[in-house]
């Protein structure tokens, strides 16, 4: 379904869907001319700049890294539920060839837990939106929580071809690099295509390049171009990665013309969620038996 930024405002992440005819986005800069970095090991700084790709063999054999590391996706996606955090999301578009005017979308959000331990989000900060000529799509919402911050588990890689490409050292992290693709798109369903490099100690995704497909079109009712992006990941307590940045500056061809995007999510405040009331059983005690009293002399 496709949705009007000019009759509904979505708290949400926004897609790239382009009405037919929607030319003109915005190309301001304004927080984004941060290179983008994460922290790893032992505070250790990186960012996009990477040594070459080196064909090399791994250190242990292809298929037990797969396995290896799927396995501590999964331990790392279960542990991620039980995670606070703070979400903030900035789009900004222009027209490729300059001189458009700026249209923005932001978005804060903090990602909490209820009294009863139920996970909810709550909007922080959403002033109006300037995007007038785009259109928001469930697909986008979907791409946010689960393509962007892409965890490739044991349970998900059925839906996967990974193939070794060899190894890259990204800063102080020495990693196996995969090339990721679907083997087959189920309508109505997302997924990721591209490559993920994965650190050669704690066996997790560490960085993540590529973009969310399928490409939609909805006939009539206009185009669903998805971005390429880079999403790295920083490592929180000593145990996982966690997703802390994603950017995308991409051209989307659209069949009316071409869209410059802008895209940056942020992802801090990481907290383990921590229960601190003690629930105590509501069934009855019976009373301790009462000792007679001794007899008279």
């Amino acid at each position: 379904m496709t949705l009007s930024t000019r009759t509904r405002e979505w708290a949400g992440f926004v897609g790239l869907t382009v009405m037919a005819g929607a030319l003109l986005m915005s190309s301001a800069s304004t927080g984004l001319a941060h290179a983008e970095q994460a922290q790893g090991r032992e505070g250790v700084i990186w960012q996009r700049g990477e040594e070459p790709l080196r064909n090399e063999p791994p250190s242990i054999p292809v298929e037990e890294i797969i396995r290896q590391f799927a396995a501590r996706e999964a331990e790392f996606r279960k542990a991620r539920e039980n995670y606070t955090y703070t979400q903030t999301v900035l789009v900004q578009a222009s027209d490729p060839g300059g001189g458009g005017r700026v249209e923005e979308y932001r978005l804060t959000s903090d990602i909490l837990f209820t009294d009863a331990g139920k996970r909810f989000e709550k909007v922080t900060y959403a002033p109006p939106p300037t995007l007038q000529m785009i259109s928001l799509t469930r697909e986008d919402s979907e791409d946010l929580a689960n393509i962007q911050p892409f965890v490739l588990t044991t349970e998900d890689l059925p839906q996967y071809n990974l193939q070794y490409v060899g190894r890259q050292q990204v800063d102080e992290i020495s990693t196996y690099v995969f090339d990721v693709e679907p083997r087959r798109i189920e309508k109505g369903r997302r997924y990721f295509q591209g490559r993920i490099w994965v650190d050669d100690e704690d066996l997790q995704i560490v960085k993540t390049f590529g973009k969310a497909v399928p490409d939609l079109n909805h006939g009539k009712t206009g185009e669903n171009l998805f971005p390429r992006f880079t999403t790295y990941r920083e490592n929180i307590g000593g145990d996982y990665w966690f997703p802390t940045y994603t950017r995308a500056d991409d051209l989307l061809n659209f069949s009316t013309g071409s869209v410059r995007i802008r895209m940056t999510v942020r992802y801090t405040n990481y907290k383990q969620y921590k229960v601190t009331t003690r629930i105590l059983s509501s069934a009855p005690v019976d009373p301790p038996p009462v000792k007679p009293p001794d007899p008279l002399l």
